[in-house]
């Protein structure tokens, strides 16, 4: 419980304030109203206002919510604020109703159920009960405002377009009032005046239908309508009619034998058209009666996007490229419609582009209440905590968000680690440290925090995989993207199969999550609380949780009569301490504890620091970790979990020891101990000592006796000052000065070979051997390896432990990197240090005639590994290849495969609607032999083009003899 490896099976907990059953009862209706504003940053680009309409009080922070919505190539600010109460009558219910279901369903969704070509009759979802598309556990209206009226009441609806749209879904009615699809037989509108264009139901001069929103009859889709072609009806399919199994001439012909859920696209090339390509579904009779009329040319709809993060919009879009074909694209995608196959809707464009900004904005106020919902849970009000907070302590990395759990969860750890050690300490008096830290894991560990996550239900407000707008439904509206359930809910669902995907939720709310997330959930709600109202609030979710912990002063004083106020404090040792502190102790006894080595405790003074250092272990980290979270607000998390690494560690508190003299204090009876603080001491004064030691072992450590007595002085000061963190802080900021910045940072060296790895494309080989013989004693040696393109670079380390010797293989291996100028040196920038990964590639083509020291040729060791093909499975399902040829090149520590992704024009458009695919090059480079390079299928989207590009290669491979591919296909 409360690891990484274990997935369990959990639900979604509901926003009980977006409930209701409202809609199904046809009867007037009261609702609270919350005014929609948008404002964009792009001249010219006009969003309408909305209103919400709900029968609950929403949340305050949800109901007075500012927020910027981030488009491809533009922000929108929204604005959400109360105005008043809406009483709406039955009639105007019933209109508002179709007004939201025509447009969502029309926008994201689908009109009609069924087909031809399925067997299943086709039917428009609107034609007679409505009730299954308004069972949506959410309940609420979005309507239009009229920009006309300034009033906070049922007036400032925009009723006129609501009409219109409700108007269309009463002619779809009739027109769909049978089986088969009747136009003539309703549509009794008949003109055959040249000057006008003739739609579906009314006529009108071409100038009024510009940048108006329509619907089509035959599809249910809505357009935007642009402007009127040069192509009518009769017009023949240029360029197409050469094709095989082309049977239509002309537009007219083409839609008496046919129907077409209808994209036609066209391609310019010296204002010519030469292709126009049209993608059949089902036969269907539609005579024209207007076949000489131009055609319209319209702007289709597309799928709503996740804007609430410029993660998001940034990493989607990047800088422009050459041969970008973006605006030849934007041009191709259009659509040419017979105009009386069109209901004209009456309203413009401005209405319509807002409707793209409501998935994403709803998704934010629904979890804003979810946030609330839970802060009403916990129901601490002695302080006004955010429900933004709280929604970044219930929101993980995978969420794709600009916030997430990980800086408060870090907090959070801090915090109930200084509250649970404050309680054990004071409470327990006679424990020694091994029990006080024994009770301190049962409490504080992630299996405790797991169950106590669970007990109260928090694994049902997580939020823990990325908004998907595609899968957002609005009241009224039909999936189109049905996850079915068929997950096991009845008994506890457990697993640790590592292709088991995370946060993808059923249509009933299940979900696959790490157990470990609980756990790091409630450590962020406990830092949310600490950062909003201090450890007053941060106790009160403890108390909540079931951690029951006191820290109070009375038990300070009962904590003082039984110990350290029987200790005879000596003089000259106290004085010269506090003199270097800079604080004077009301109890002498306190310092002189924290000073005395066990050691002593054996053989005279029957005490020691070890409870103390106990206490000033969880001082200290609380102290820094919080001037770490608030000093580097913009760090992202996992440089505060470095920055914290780095500050909070006994190294850190072993150099300080140093720096000022407090080991000259130590209270000890031991005979060993001078020597190795001596050694240490030596090695801190004198660099050059320890770079010469450096090459023959690892780095020599501080004892851990000097980073103890550093926590045991702060957690003597900490009991001095009745609690005061303040006080503590003043003294140990400037002893800890200077405290490590996020441009003074340096990782750990095998953690920094890690991270180069990764991010250049290299593999690293690891291995220990344990009991090798040293005139020092026993030693574990670490060998690491590094398949550059022509070399193998090898370094070997020993240490006392596994980290020290793979610490100290991996600073030399740094150093070789450094000398074939692919790593920086440490004094240049982070930037610089690690480049791009298209651009190493490059910077690493070195070629070395013969292997300096440290290295060897790689060819032994690969051929060694391919005397024969393996057999290599490959997963066919989306993203497969990529793994498989990835997982190959690591088994035999190749350079990491580079992929190239390049936008290919497309004269004929995709299914999708795209005018342009993606095709991908990928090189491999394989050591001692050569460099692959082959270019992939066309593909609508990058990662299929990478997946094919990545199959190319695993068959070129085969071709190479080096394995042979066993496709696994999966249904």
């Amino acid at each position: 419980e409360g690891t990484t490896k274990r997935k369990e099976l959990h639900g979604t907990t509901r926003v009980c304030g977006l409930s209701g059953t409202w809609a199904s009862e046809r009867t007037a209706v009261k609702l609270q109203g919350y005014r929609m504003k948008f404002l964009c940053d792009q001249v010219g680009q006009k969003y309408s206002n909305f209103v919400l309409l709900i029968d609950k009080t929403i949340a305050h922070e949800a109901a007075n919510l500012d927020i910027d919505l981030f488009l491809h190539d533009k922000m929108v600010k929204a604005s959400v604020s109360p105005c008043g109460l809406f009483e709406l009558d039955v009639q105007q219910l019933e209109q508002a109703k179709l007004f939201q279901a025509l447009l969502f369903n029309g926008l994201f969704g689908k009109l009609f159920t069924g087909s031809k070509s399925s067997g299943v009759p086709r039917e428009f979802i609107l034609s007679k009960d409505d009730t299954f598309i308004w069972n949506n556990p959410n309940m609420y209206l979005i309507l239009p405002m009229d920009p006309t009226v300034e009033s906070h009441d049922i007036s400032c609806i925009n009723w006129r377009v609501i009409d219109e749209a409700a108007t269309a879904v009463k002619l779809l009615r009739k027109i769909y009032s049978e089986e088969k699809m009747n136009i003539l037989g309703i549509l009794d509108f008949d003109q055959n005046d040249e000057d006008l264009i003739h739609l579906a139901n009314t006529s009108c001069e071409a100038h009024f239908l510009r940048n108006v929103v329509v619907l089509a009859v035959h599809t249910g889709k809505i357009y935007t309508a642009l402007h009127v072609a040069d192509l009518s009806a009769n017009s023949t399919f240029d360029g197409a009619a050469d094709e095989k199994g082309t049977e239509f001439h002309t537009f007219a012909e083409y839609f008496e034998k046919k129907y077409v859920c209808y994209c036609t696209f066209m391609c310019l090339l010296k204002h010519k058209y030469v292709k126009l390509l049209i993608y059949f579904i089902c036969r269907y009779d539609i005579v024209l009666r207007h076949p000489s009329q131009p055609l319209l040319v319209l702007k289709p709809s597309h799928r709503p996007h996740n804007i609430l993060s410029s993660k998001l919009r940034d990493e989607g879009n990047g800088e422009k490229k050459k041969g970008d074909t973006s605006d030849i694209t934007k041009a191709n995608n259009r659509v040419h419609m017979p105009p009386e196959l069109l209901i004209p809707l009456n309203f413009s464009d401005d209405i319509l582009r807002t409707f793209y900004l409501f998935p994403s904005l709803m998704h934010r106020i629904e979890t804003l209440m979810l946030a609330s919902q839970l802060k009403s849970e916990i129901s601490y009000d002695d302080s006004n905590v955010s429900s933004f907070l709280i929604l970044e302590a219930i929101t993980t990395l995978r969420c794709s968000e600009d916030f997430s759990m990980e800086r408060l969860e870090l907090l959070g750890d801090s915090v109930l680690k200084y509250v649970v050690s404050c309680h054990l300490f004071l409470k327990f008096p006679n424990m020694d440290e091994g029990q006080l830290t024994s009770s301190r894991v049962d409490i504080i560990s992630n299996a405790a925090l797991y169950g106590f996550g669970i007990e109260h239900k928090i694994q049902g407000y997580i939020r823990d995989a990325a908004f998907d707008p595609r899968r957002w439904l609005a009241p009224g509206q039909l999936s189109i993207h049905p996850v079915p359930c068929n997950c096991r809910v009845n008994s506890e669902v457990v697993t640790e199969d590592i292709n088991v995907k995370v946060g993808q939720l059923c249509d009933k709310g299940h979900r696959w999550m790490c157990s470990k997330t609980i756990s790091d959930c409630v450590e962020a709600i406990i830092g949310a609380y600490y950062v909003e109202g201090g450890l007053r609030a941060a106790m009160a979710v403890l108390k909540w949780l079931g951690i029951n912990v006191e820290v109070e002063e009375e038990l300070i004083g009962q904590f003082l009569s039984a110990s350290v106020q029987t200790y005879l404090p000596k003089n000259d040792v106290i004085e010269k301490v506090e003199a270097k502190l800079g604080y004077v102790f009301l109890m002498k006894g306190l310092l002189l504890e924290a000073l005395t080595h066990p050691s002593l405790q054996e053989s005279a003074e029957g005490y020691s620091y070890e409870r103390l250092e106990f206490l000033g272990d969880a001082v200290l980290d609380i102290l820094l970790t919080r001037h770490l979270f608030y000093s580097h607000k913009d760090t992202d998390e996992g440089e505060l979990t470095d920055l914290r690494s780095a500050s909070v560690n006994n190294e850190n508190f072993a150099q300080l020891a140093v720096k000022h003299k407090l080991y000259q204090f130590l209270q000890h009876s031991s005979g060993k101990l001078p020597e190795n603080i001596t050694e240490y001491v030596d090695s801190l004064e004198n660099p050059s000592m320890d770079k010469v030691n450096l090459l023959s072992d690892a780095a020599l450590r501080g004892p851990k006796v000097l980073g103890d007595v550093v926590e045991s002085i702060a957690g003597a000061i900490l009991i001095d000052r009745k609690l005061d963190l303040e006080v503590v802080w003043g003294i140990f900021k400037p002893l800890l000065s200077p405290i490590v910045t996020p441009e003074k940072l340096e990782l750990p060296p095998f953690r920094e070979l890690l991270e180069w790895c990764n991010k250049s494309g290299y593999f690293l080989g690891i291995k220990c051997t344990d009991g090798i013989k040293r005139t020092d004693g026993d030693k574990i040696e670490a060998t690491l390896d590094v398949q550059l393109k022509e070399t193998l670079l090898v370094r070997q380390g020993c240490g006392k432990s596994k980290k020290d010797a793979k610490a100290h293989a991996a600073s030399m291996l740094l150093k070789d990197l450094e000398v074939e100028g692919l790593i920086v040196p440490k004094n240049a920038s982070n930037t610089q240090q690690f480049q791009d990964h298209r651009n190493i590639f490059d910077a690493m083509d070195i070629q070395l005639s013969t292997p300096t020291r440290g290295k060897r040729s790689a060819g032994s060791k690969i051929a060694a590994s391919l005397d024969k093909p393996v057999d290599w499975p490959v997963r066919m399902s989306k993203g497969g290849p990529r793994a498989g040829l990835y997982e190959f090149c690591k088994k035999l520590q190749w350079p990491a495969p580079n992929f190239d992704c390049a936008k290919v024009e497309q004269s004929v458009p995709t299914p999708q609607g795209q005018g342009f695919t993606f095709a991908s090059t990928i090189k491999l480079h394989i050591p001692n032999s050569d460099v692959i390079s082959l270019t992939g299928d066309c593909f609508a989207d990058k990662k299929s083009a990478m997946d094919s590009a990545a199959l190319l290669m695993l068959y070129e491979l085969q071709q190479r003899g080096r394995l042979q591919v066993q496709e696994i296909h999966v249904s």
